[in-house]
């Protein structure tokens, strides 16, 4: 009797978020959405266990997300993996999370692939351990040629970093005279950027209950939504994530002007 009523109530949400689905798909889907995963250890805190064990369990998120995200038509889904702060960690966390990319993608990238999902990762590669670049690089490869959506890892990643050698390569130019100071716009830092061939973030989510950027895409999120949530994010499911779109459309997104409201 208890797992008759159970499937059914399973069902049930089921049958709901499906709706919330179908509704959302009616009204404007943010073209990039970046999210700062963020509640993994404190996950495994709260059932005793280790922290590699919250980050484990957050990989299994990031697949429920990416999926999600697809069927949704997001064009660019950026996940912040790894920062370049994330260094002074333990070493045995570090380790840790040097595997998970190419745990999560040898195990997913046959999916990836048969979705039409594109691979890229912004950061430094070069300061990567060999396996998780090799891991990253094949999935990179193997998807080059996917014209769906793009799943962006940022791995080793700091935007102030990113920003410093952006504008380290337009002084270049300035030096050697292929660049006057005076054409030096938005639209040139821009394109010096990781980030230089996507849309900027139209929602930015950031799980656990922290309410801050942490140092990521400062200059990329200057128009964004940002959405924060209390839910850890190996508890970020499919209904918290229909949640954000739903309210991204609810935001009335005017880029600084007042269109549509009356003058003084």
């Amino acid at each position: 009797m208890l797992d008759k009523l159970m499937r059914k109530k399973t069902a049930m949400s089921e049958g709901l978020l499906s709706d919330r689905i179908a509704n959302v798909k009616k009204g404007q889907i943010p073209a990039h959405v970046a999210i700062i995963m963020d509640g993994n250890g404190r996950w495994a805190k709260q059932r005793n266990l280790p922290r590699i064990a919250g980050h484990h369990e957050g990989m299994k998120t990031v697949r429920k997300i990416t999926r999600i995200a697809n069927d949704l038509g997001i064009e660019v889904l950026t996940l912040y993996a790894f920062s370049t702060e994330n260094w002074k960690r333990p070493k045995l966390e570090i380790d840790f999370l040097m595997k998970l990319p190419g745990e999560f993608l040898s195990t997913y990238l046959p999916e990836l692939i048969e979705k039409n999902v594109k691979v890229e990762m912004i950061g430094n590669v070069e300061m990567l351990p060999e396996h998780t670049k090799k891991a990253i690089r094949k999935a990179m490869e193997a998807t080059k040629d996917n014209d769906g959506m793009t799943l962006n890892f940022a791995m080793n990643y700091g935007s102030r970093l990113e920003l410093v050698e952006a504008l380290k390569k337009i002084a270049t130019l300035v030096d050697d005279g292929s660049l006057q100071v005076d054409d030096i716009d938005e639209s040139i830092i821009s394109s010096y950027l990781m980030t230089a061939h996507l849309p900027e973030p139209d929602l930015l989510i950031r799980t656990s209950g922290e309410v801050r950027l942490s140092n990521f895409m400062l200059w990329q999120l200057a128009y964004a939504e940002l959405s924060f949530t209390s839910v850890l994010w190996p508890d970020f499911d499919e209904a918290c994530m229909i949640q954000a779109m739903e309210e991204f459309q609810l935001r009335h997104r005017r880029f600084g002007s007042v269109e549509g409201e009356g003058t003084i």
